[in-house]
């Protein structure tokens, strides 16, 4: 093989960016055209262009990545397209920071400007930090949510969904944030525990117990359990509510739980979900005390215009001034949060627009789907049987897609855009039709469509839906964070099962959330932080993926740590060390004498190893079709560095650096076909690396070739027992030798090996000594050669003879003690004197003699192993 140098130590940031200016990135293109290959479509997660491509982020990737090469490399046509999903909050929020505005002070089409304009700019940082960390992304296949190109796919989507049926306009009781003045689904409510207050408070008949004396002027009902007999003869009463004066109704209903507080509830108009099921079942009364921005209204009366906050201190200070307030306890309660800036939420009822969840069709398509971990499909479950309210889509935002509606100013009637007619503004344009009573005067639908709905048809866009392609869906896999299992996952089912009648995908893989090394969540305010381009900076990018392949099991959490970067890199020194060593012997090899070697000539050893491989190859493979990626890297790194150069390569230096032609042939074929086999088996994971060593065996890319394939032929257990015992023994030796601080190289006079059938070529190489494999049992005999006194014993008994007594020990033949022992008791004359010394009180120390030769013998696995000295 022709061989350009190869450096001792291996630059890791030196080759990564050699590789990436020299990659073809087109070789990761998917082929819409007539192809042989089976397709894999990849419907990926669109993160929001922050500007900072996070490590979580960087996990989900490397695990699509790792998908992706290998599916390649397997003979698929795969697509690994890269969306950005550029709508809603977090990009307004960080506008309006930016330029010290809000939304409203500034026409719509300017803060929209303004917002693309930031989106734009940070999209162009994320894509350095991934083609930085190497992934093989199709990049003729991006997409930008904010691009008329995508989002006239997601109006077409909501046309279509309405003329079908699924989607509707309704006054009805929404999620509301008041700082971010707009609706939220259910889905993007987080919950946080918060110790509130419980007030006790007398009304006329009963006596209730609230968390929110705020709302008390939109109290509607007060409710009783119809067994709890405190109450029973108020039931259907009017009950007048303190300070406001309304009169309600008593009612008794199940849900009312008597333990909790007095057992009486006041149903407010809405202080919490429980009051929306009350307010439907019953048809009480819909009283607005609150506002948008979180402030009173007129019901409030006096209070008119404070906030919450201002308005519970103000209520209490009133209630108790007046008697009605009788006692105040602390409460831990769940209180649900904007998933954005963390205000809690409140209930208000709103003209909004819903798309109708379809449960049924949800949980079938969900078990047509092949989970990874099986266990998260219970998540998407448990979501979609507490789905009460349908999917609210509407965002009283302004940068997102646009809702393609106008209401007719004449008859009020809703003007739905043609699809013809898409993409469109309906601030910005007018229909292009008269209403159907006439009118040419209409409102444009100001709110705009939730995010979700841009990046719950990524399934559907990648697999071509309204493109000049054909429709390839299901794509067949979707990689995503668990974090989201009740938001994309769900929504995205709802939506293929809405506009095509089938499942998004055929698998779900799901990843863990990345844990800081403090081994919590990662946030700014712990400091806990670490970017990806920190790792590539001090280490590089195969040992950040390294990280990620090795950190944990799909669906887990993964901690990160820096000893474990500090790992990955070593192993890439180990690996470069192992591949400079065999390409070192391989100058003289070309591909074609693998292709022409004949496998007779294997030695024993050789087949030890190329089973060991094959072994390694059929594990890879079963375990990366199931997306184990740790179990993977961890047989291909323990087979790297414990089996290929702790023993095979210790044991054929002998036949590298000897005589024997043929058998150097042997080990350069297996040395050959190992290291090229682990360049394609380390592709997936650790692309540059993999990369680099592939370079001196082709002129083509590592990732444009298959998949290595198990020769079942090589797979041999007999083959794999006696290199095991060829390893063994050497191993053995070689403990021997530095036992006695020998150099490992040092030759013995001989070695002769008993009771096993093995070639042994190697163990002579290896070992640097002669090798007799010889047959029968050896004969030998212990010869007592010393006597080794025991002074922890005679110290404290003998005390000052103690000298005299070891010395007259030493002086007597070591095999007549021996025989002393053996009968139980050991008798020595001192200064005269016969002393008699338990047999405990010495040791006699024996050499082996075998032959009249003083050998040593060690006993590996069975066979008996005789060193001669």
């Amino acid at each position: 093989m022709t061989e350009s140098e190869i450096p001792k130590e291996y630059n890791a940031n030196e080759v990564e960016e050699k590789w990436m200016e020299k990659w073809n990135l087109s070789m990761y293109h998917f082929n819409w055209g007539e192809d042989t290959r089976p397709q894999y479509i990849i419907d990926t997660p669109p993160p929001y262009p922050t500007g900072n491509f996070h490590i979580g982020n960087a996990l989900n990737w490397c695990y699509i990545d790792y998908i992706a090469r290998y599916k390649r490399m397997r003979g698929y046509n795969v697509m690994f397209p890269q969306g950005w999903d550029c709508h809603g909050l977090p990009t307004e929020v960080k506008v309006e920071e930016i330029h010290g505005i809000t939304k409203n002070q500034v026409p719509r089409a300017e803060f929209r400007r303004m917002c693309r304009e930031l989106t734009a700019g940070n999209i162009e940082k994320m894509r350095k930090t991934m083609l930085r960390l190497g992934f093989s992304v199709d990049w003729s296949n991006e997409f930008v949510t904010m691009e008329p190109s995508y989002f006239v796919k997601t109006q077409k989507s909501f046309v279509r969904m309405y003329n079908d049926g699924h989607i509707y306009h309704e006054d009805h009781p929404v999620n509301w944030c008041p700082r971010c003045e707009t609706a939220i689904a259910f889905a993007e409510v987080e919950y946080e525990s918060r110790q509130t207050k419980l007030n006790f408070v007398h009304f006329d008949k009963v006596d209730i117990a609230t968390t929110r004396p705020e709302l008390m002027a939109a109290c509607v009902a007060v409710a009783v359990n119809p067994k709890d007999e405190r109450y029973s003869q108020h039931i259907g009463k009017e009950i007048t509510v303190p300070i406001f004066g309304q009169k309600v109704t008593l009612i008794a209903d199940e849900a009312v739980e008597p333990e909790f507080g007095t057992g009486a509830v006041m149903i407010c108009t809405f202080g919490d979900k429980q009051d929306v099921r009350w307010w439907v079942k019953y048809g009480l009364p819909l009283v607005k005390a609150l506002d948008k921005q979180g402030r009173m209204t007129k019901a409030a009366g006096k209070y008119e215009g404070m906030t919450l906050a201002e308005c519970r201190e103000a209520v209490i200070a009133d209630l108790k001034a007046a008697g009605f307030l009788y006692d105040q306890k602390s409460l831990e309660q769940n209180v649900g949060l904007c998933w954005r800036c963390d205000t809690p939420i409140e209930i208000l009822s709103e003209p909004q627009w819903f798309v109708k969840i379809n449960h049924e069709g949800i949980l079938k398509a969900a078990d047509e789907i092949k989970w990874y971990p099986e266990y998260m499909k219970v998540r998407l479950q448990n979501w979609t049987g507490t789905m009460e309210w349908d999917w609210c889509i509407s965002r009283q935002r302004i940068f997102a897609t646009p809702i393609p509606i106008w209401y007719c100013k004449k008859c009020g009637e809703v003007m739905i855009a043609e699809e013809s007619w898409l993409p469109i503004d309906p601030n910005e344009n007018t229909p292009k039709k008269a209403c159907a009573c006439g009118s040419t005067e209409f409102e444009p639908e100001t709110d705009v469509l939730d995010t979700w709905m841009d990046s719950s048809i990524t399934a559907l866009h990648v697999s071509g839906w309204e493109s000049e392609h054909e429709l390839r869906l299901p794509s067949q896999i979707r990689p995503q964070g668990h974090d989201i299992i009740r938001t994309w996952a769900f929504y995205t089912i709802l939506r293929s099962l809405a506009l095509e009648g089938k499942r998004p995908w055929d698998s779900i893989v799901i990843n863990g959330m990345v844990l800081g090394p403090d081994g919590h969540k990662m946030s700014k305010s712990l400091g806990n932080v670490i970017s990806p381009e920190e790792v590539t900076t001090q280490y590089s990018a195969d040992a950040f993926r390294q990280w990620g392949a090795v950190g944990g099991s799909t669906g887990s959490d993964v901690m990160f740590r820096w000893k474990d970067v500090v790992s990955a890199s070593r192993f890439l020194q180990k690996m470069w060390s192992i591949y400079r060593f065999s390409m070192s012997h391989l100058k003289d090899f070309e591909p074609a004498d693998a292709e022409n070697f004949s496998l007779n000539s294997l030695h024993t050893i050789d087949r030890w190893l190329l089973s060991k491989l094959n072994r390694l190859v059929e594990t890879a493979t079963k375990e990366l079709d199931d997306y184990q990626f740790d179990s993977t890297f961890k047989a291909i790194r323990g087979f790297a560095w414990e089996i290929l150069a702790d023993n095979y390569l210790e044991l054929v230096k002998g036949r590298l650096y000897g005589e024997d032609p043929e058998g150097r042939k042997a080990a350069q074929y297996v040395l050959y076909t190992t290291t090229r086999t682990l360049s394609l088996l380390l592709a997936p994971f650790i692309p540059f690396f993999a990369e680099e060593m592939y370079s001196r065996f082709s002129e083509e890319s590592v990732h444009t070739q298959a998949w290595p394939v198990v020769d079942e032929s090589l797979i041999s257990e007999e083959a794999e027992a006696a290199g095991e015992m060829i390893k063994e023994i050497t191993g053995e030796v070689r403990r021997y030798k530095s036992d006695l601080g020998m150099a490992l190289n040092a030759p013995l006079k001989k070695i002769e090996i008993y009771n096993a059938e093995i070639d042994t070529g190697d163990i002579a190489g290896a070992t640097n000594s002669e090798v007799g494999l010889m047959a029968g049992a050896p004969s030998f005999e212990y010869v007592p050669v010393e006597v080794k006194p025991n002074m922890g014993f005679l110290g404290p008994r003998f005390r000052k003879e103690a000298g005299a007594v070891v010395k007259a020990l030493q002086a007597e033949d070591p095999a007549a003690i021996e025989a002393q022992a053996a009968s139980g008791k050991i008798t020595v004359t001192v200064n005269g004197e016969a002393v008699e010394i338990e047999p405990e009180a010495v040791e006699v120390r024996k050499e082996v003699i075998s032959g009249g030769r003083e050998v040593d013998v060690l006993d590996v696995k069975g066979a008996v192993v005789l060193i001669v000295r």
